[in-house]
């Protein structure tokens, strides 16, 4: 099978996703392209780099090694190699970014009526304009695009949301699938390979955007009502029309803020989810969160974050600071400080015993004869395959909690 990403028209046709002209998909083709080779191809010679001009340089002038990855990107941003390899990496996410942003823009009023006759209909759109946008998604644009994933062009309108499905192919490489939503059928899979017989009644997913990793769950078990929550109400309206033109009837999306689940009682869900969304969160919001999904899980309900692997001694202070990248290049304000934590630790003072925590390895599912797989042992991808850990927990029933 090529290693080369498919084409951008291998993307599925949804009623809601914004359509491309054959010049705009072929700058989304090149920016795959450029993407992939810059992650695959040009990335190994930022170790070459390392091993044989930074990392002798600062034995000369220290006497010894680096000790912190931020020692380690200190010394790298001197170096010309990394220095170009990053300003590329950087100006192919703002070019996704005006790629995606110029394609909606000339079709949102066809968007925005499609959304609103969506939306009307399904019931599916719960929007709250009292809920105020966090400081901390409202200080950077968020992943580059202008305006994060609340802002909009005119009240009510979906550009924000349509912004991140058109393009994040692009991004990813075609790693998610025709869909994007490769890591929704990822979690999908394993639920179901971990406990077959499982059917759960209620599902939350906090943080859901446009709601590529929810879906899937709503489709894969029909009977469940699942909620994707997120403050954004840009991101919904686009996420519930994607979501009714897909034909998942049981999910709805509702505008909210994790910190606060006081509209839901204690116990409520089966199954609460996050995906790649708390290193969007400060460090005062994250536990907060973390206390919120506790407390709305069931007992025997299952947690479960996916995110990039956390910072550990086990983990070589270079492969910390290659990830560290989007901290401080992709408007990531959080992600350094978020892995470098144990969450473990984190999740066991929201209420999660160690005992009944648990990691595993995820992997995008796609369809192969497409889409080529996500590569399980990467060396020098440093978090640019559709690859995560899966940090969960099955919280324990009263009974054990109480002996």
């Amino acid at each position: 099978m090529s290693d080369l990403p498919p084409p951008y028209t291998a993307l599925t046709r949804h009623p809601m996703l914004p359509r491309t002209s054959h010049d705009e998909s072929a700058r989304f083709n090149f920016l795959t392209h450029l993407n992939r080779y810059l992650s695959g191809t040009l990335g190994p010679g930022n170790r070459l780099a390392y091993d044989t001009r930074v990392l002798p340089a600062f034995r000369a002038e220290h006497g010894r090694d680096p000790e912190h990855r931020y020692e380690i990107r200190d010394a790298m941003n001197q170096d010309p190699f990394h220095r170009m390899w990053s300003a590329l990496k950087r100006n192919s996410m703002e070019m996704r970014q005006h790629n995606g942003r110029q394609t909606v823009l000339r079709q949102l009023d066809e968007l925005d009526a499609q959304a609103r006759q969506f939306n009307e209909h399904s019931g599916q759109l719960e929007l709250d304009p009292a809920i105020a946008q966090p400081e901390y998604q409202t200080a950077v644009d968020i992943h580059c695009q202008p305006g994060g994933y609340h802002s909009e062009e005119r009240p009510g309108d979906v550009s924000a949301g349509a912004n991140y499905d058109v393009g994040i192919f692009a991004t990813t490489g075609g790693a998610l699938g025709g869909l994007n939503d490769g890591g929704g059928q990822a979690v999908v899979a394993w639920a179901r390979k971990e406990r077959p017989d499982w059917q759960p009644q209620r599902v939350l997913d906090v943080g859901c955007t446009v709601g590529h990793n929810a879906v899937p769950i709503a489709l894969a078990y029909p009977d469940a009502e699942v909620i994707g929550i997120d403050t954004a109400g840009a991101s919904l309206r686009y996420g519930a029309a994607r979501a009714a033109g897909l034909g998942a009837q049981n999910i709805k999306f509702v505008q909210a803020n994790g910190e606060d689940l006081s509209r839901f009682p204690d116990g409520h869900f089966d199954w609460v989810q996050t995906t790649m969304f708390l290193h969007e969160l400060s460090a005062k919001a994250m536990p907060k969160l973390l206390a919120e999904c506790h407390r709305v899980l069931k007992p025997g309900g299952l947690i479960l974050h996916v995110e990039q692997p956390q910072y550990s001694d086990a983990m070589p202070l270079f492969e910390q600071f290659m990830r560290d990248w989007d901290a401080f290049n992709n408007n990531e304000p959080f992600w350094t400080a978020m892995h470098g934590q144990d969450l473990k630790d984190v999740m066991a003072r929201a209420g999660f015993p160690k005992d009944s925590q648990f990691v595993v390895g995820v992997r995008a599912v796609v369809d192969h004869s497409i889409f080529p797989a996500a590569q399980s042992e990467e060396q020098e991808d440093y978090g640019r395959a559709a690859v995560w850990n899966a940090y969960g927990a099955w919280k324990p029933a009263a009974r054990e909690m109480a002996a």
